[in-house]
């Protein structure tokens, strides 16, 4: 199999924190220059992915919010757009205001930050919006939801994922602290889904691409690729899906795998 695309992941990742290191940049942008498509799916918001992609010189379709934006920077347009169903929205909103937590909800071309004491925004990025309580009253439908505070993520686990199953993706994921994020979208947007968009767009089947993650979310990209490629560290489930296991995010894991599919034609 010839391979054409690599989908790469950026947290635990191609990032530590949010940090791209050189060696991961370098191994990137060669591979970009050997002629591979570079596609990154993130459960960031797209301006954060976008900044990523202009570190490396990359304009292709950003996977942003784990799926739910399929966002192209030359056009600076969606391809693939899937927003939380209300009612599950109306619930969490709900359950964000009683508790003391921190969320950020990817809306249009804004994202909400819901922290308890507003925070200093002249260190945040120009597209994040502090308010001290969620509405849908006020606010277009979310894309991602992205949630950190033990009590809310119980209770989220708890009520909400049995309760909305079947329209709604619940994964744990890692953030740029480190720290556990649930991150939520709606049933139809996931990696996979906004891959096959993706590959659609470029002219290029899947099996043609080699997919790299290190968490639940990254599955569904591992499922449907021609090859799939897990971090060092990624639990054992998402090892078991991936073809195979390089090093982990801070021993530059990415770029050893892309060193070897530019020897060696594969991971």
């Amino acid at each position: 199999m010839t391979f054409k695309a690599l989908a790469i992941d950026l947290d635990g990742t191609l990032l530590v924190g949010d940090d791209l290191s050189e060696r991961n940049r370098v191994a990137v942008k060669a591979a970009h220059d050997a002629g591979f498509e570079i596609i990154i799916a993130t459960a960031r918001w797209r301006h954060m992915a976008q900044r990523i992609a202009s570190q490396i010189g990359i304009s292709k379709p950003i996977i942003a919010c784990s799926g739910a934006q399929v966002y192209l920077p030359d056009r600076e347009a969606d391809i693939f757009d899937h927003r939380l169903p209300d009612d599950f929205t109306r619930e969490l909103y709900s359950l964000c205001n009683q508790h003391r937590c921190i969320a950020t909800i990817s809306i249009d071309d804004d994202v909400l930050l819901k922290l308890d004491g507003e925070p200093d925004m002249s260190q945040m990025p120009s597209e994040l919006i502090w308010v001290p309580e969620l509405s849908m009253d006020k606010h277009a439908a979310p894309r991602i939801a992205a949630t950190q505070g033990t009590a809310l993520n119980q209770e989220i686990k708890e009520t909400l994922k049995p309760k909305y199953a079947d329209k709604v993706n619940i994964y744990d994921s890692i953030g740029p602290s480190g720290k556990v994020v649930i991150t939520i979208t709606a049933k139809a947007a996931n990696k996979g889904e906004a891959l096959k968009v993706s590959c659609d767009h470029l002219g290029i089947s899947l099996a043609e691409v080699i997919s790299f993650g290190d968490a639940e979310n990254d599955v569904a990209m591992f499922e449907i690729t021609g090859s799939a490629v897990a971090m060092g560290q990624a639990d054992e489930i998402v090892k078991a899906a991936a073809k195979t296991v390089t090093g982990t995010n801070t021993e530059d894991g990415v770029a050893m795998a892309i060193d070897r599919i530019l020897k060696t034609g594969s991971p």
